[in-house]
This record gives C-alpha cells, sequence and structure tokens, in this order.
C-alpha cells in the first residue's frame, strides 16, 4: 500500500511538472532497431516478429525489437524484446497515456503463473537492476528478465521508474524509456541452463542498448 501510495503521489506530481512548468520537450536521437543486428556470435534471429496493430495501440511503443534468438549449433534460444517509447506522458488532446507497461501485469492475462520473483543486480557491464521470474502454464516453465533502461538509468521497481521519468522531466525536459525484456524457455527443470542462456546474450548485447534506448 506505501509502496502504491508513493507511486500515485509522484505520477500526480509528474503530471504537475508536465502541465504546468514543463518547458521543451527533448527527443533525443537514437538508431531505429531495423538497424539493430540479428547475429551475436553464434546467436541468430532468424525472423523478426511482427507486432500487429491492436498491440501496438495498446503498448503504445514507438520502435520495438521482438525476435528469438537461437544458437542452433548449442540448442539454445532466448527472446528478446524491447519497447521504446519516446515520451511517456498523457496526451494533451485525448489523455491517452504512454507509459511502459510493467511485463508483471500482462504476464496473468496470458495465462502464466509468476512462480519466482526477485530483484537482482546485473553483472555483465550494465549498472543496475532487473526483475527475474521464473514463470509457469501448465507443464512450460521460462525464466524471465527485464528492466526499465531509461535516460541512462537501469531500473527493475516500477515506482522507481516514474520517480526518476519524474525527476528527468523537470530537469531534463526527458520522458523516453525502453523496457528489455529476455524470455528463457526452461528445459527439463534445469532453470541454471536458462541462467547461462541468458548471460551469454545479455552480455553480447548490453553495450549495444545505449545506441537504441539514449542515456
Amino acid at each position: 500500500m506505501i509502496k502504491f501510495l508513493a507511486a500515485f503521489l509522484i505520477l500526480g506530481l509528474n503530471s504537475y511538472v508536465y502541465w504546468f512548468l514543463g518547458s521543451d520537450e527533448v527527443l533525443p536521437p537514437r538508431s531505429e532497431f531495423a538497424q539493430f543486428p540479428d547475429q551475436f556470435g553464434d546467436w541468430r534471429c532468424y525472423n523478426r516478429e511482427t507486432l500487429d496493430d491492436a498491440v501496438i495501440n495498446n503498448l503504445r511503443v514507438t520502435d520495438y525489437l521482438s525476435c528469438g534468438y537461437y544458437d542452433k549449433a548449442e540448442h539454445k534460444a532466448v527472446h528478446l524484446y524491447i519497447g521504446y517509447h519516446e515520451r511517456q506522458t498523457r496526451d494533451r488532446e485525448t489523455g491517452a497515456a504512454s507509459a511502459i507497461h510493467p511485463p508483471e501485469h500482462c504476464l496473468p492475462g496470458a495465462g502464466w503463473d509468476v512462480i519466482e520473483s526477485d530483484i537482482v543486480a546485473l553483472d555483465f557491464g550494465l549498472d543496475g537492476e532487473a526483475k527475474r521470474f521464473v514463470i509457469a502454464k501448465g507443464n512450460q516453465r521460462s525464466l524471465v528478465y527485464f528492466w526499465y533502461h531509461s535516460r541512462g538509468h537501469v531500473i527493475a521497481q516500477s515506482h522507481e521508474k516514474i520517480l526518476w521519468m519524474f525527476l528527468d522531466r523537470a530537469r531534463r525536459g526527458r520522458t523516453d524509456g525502453s523496457l528489455v525484456r529476455f524470455t528463457i524457455p526452461v528445459r527439463y527443470g534445469d532453470v541454471d541452463a536458462a541462467e547461462a542462456h541468458f548471460k551469454d546474450l545479455a552480455q553480447s548485447i548490453a553495450p549495444l542498448l545505449s545506441e537504441y534506448a539514449p542515456d
């Protein structure tokens, strides 16, 4: 309840800054995901996914990457989604919000149960934290890592994302941000192997993220 009230207060302050104190909005230059590499060593994205209009309108995402990366020789698979939002404010005319949707809110609606949930420090070149889930649907298990990669911040928790968005809007005129999510199938109950697959791909991708999700 305390976190909810704090997030509500911060969101209200952010709205006040935007409507009454905000001046020029800053949209930083960035590379589009069309230029994002399809191959990192033995990992390769063979077929990029295209989200349908209904999903894009729901997410209100500006640019995105969604693809499964595979190391076929080692029988490894990791799905990567990165969604970039050039602004996370309410449209002055329509009132529609374009804030990033927390993945944990979507999982139950897609039939997944969260059976493990932790916040962990990232240890492969990024200074920040991620949320780590193990999710289940029937006999299926997957490992999920996600974080908010926004204006130089690598953040696990939604209320911290809102706080930084408020501060950066006031100081820098920016509310842009990204969600980075890795989903790794857990085969034969081997979560450790899924962890290793995540880190193997994530450490190759991490140095590029700021080009597509600007600091």
